[in-house]
Order: structure tokens, then sequence, then C-alpha cells
């Protein structure tokens, strides 16, 4: 989920709801992502200044980890969904892409560098 109130929403999920912090980056300084863990059920929080509106704008994607982001960005272009952003390396040590399921549903594709 995104917020343009990263705090806030980590303070919410972790002392009201009971998560734990499990991840952030970057490791020092103010936080642009963190995953936090309840159980066996994660979340990850990125900061967005504009984000707006759930309703009125993207607020949420699912993020699926594949062992080959690249293949799995083939399959899932080859099973009806749209490819908004084409695999690319990230500075936190993954490689991401993102598409649409065939309802416009939004998900993040990762896989972990080697």
């Amino acid at each position: 989920m995104t917020t343009p109130d990263l705090p806030r929403l980590i303070g919410f999920y972790r002392d009201v709801v009971g998560f734990e912090l499990t991840y952030r980056f970057p490791d020092e300084g103010v936080p642009e992502f963190v995953a936090l863990r309840l159980g066996s059920s994660e979340l990850g929080l990125a900061a967005n200044p504009e984000a707006g509106d759930p309703a009125e704008s993207h607020r949420w994607e699912l993020c699926v980890y594949a062992d080959d982001c690249d293949v799995a960005v083939h399959a899932l272009r080859s099973g009806g969904a749209t490819v908004v952003e084409e695999p690319v390396d990230q500075p936190w040590g993954e490689r991401s892409a993102r598409v649409t399921d065939p309802d416009g549903n939004r998900m993040l594709v990762l896989s972990r560098l080697a």
C-alpha cells in the first residue's frame, strides 16, 4: 500500500494492529518502504506524497515473488496481463516489473538478484 504519511501508517499497523517491522529501505534516515509481518501475513507500505483519496487513485498492488522476474512477466503477458513496467534491476537488490491483470488490478513482480 502507498501512503502520503508513512510514519503514521507504520505506527498504526505496528502499534494498533500488532505487525512487526521486518525490513526498511533505506536502512538509515527517512524510510521509503517498510515490510511488516503479523503471523504468516506480510504487508508492504511505501511512501508516496502524491497518494490521494484511495477511491480516486492507485493505493495498493499485489506483490508476488518469482524465481525469475523476466520469465514470470513473459508468462503473465502470454496469459493476458498487460505489462506496465518491463523488468528492471532495483538498487535494493531485486528485479521488478509491474503488470495489470485482465481486470486492471496492479501486480508488482519481484525476484531477488543473485
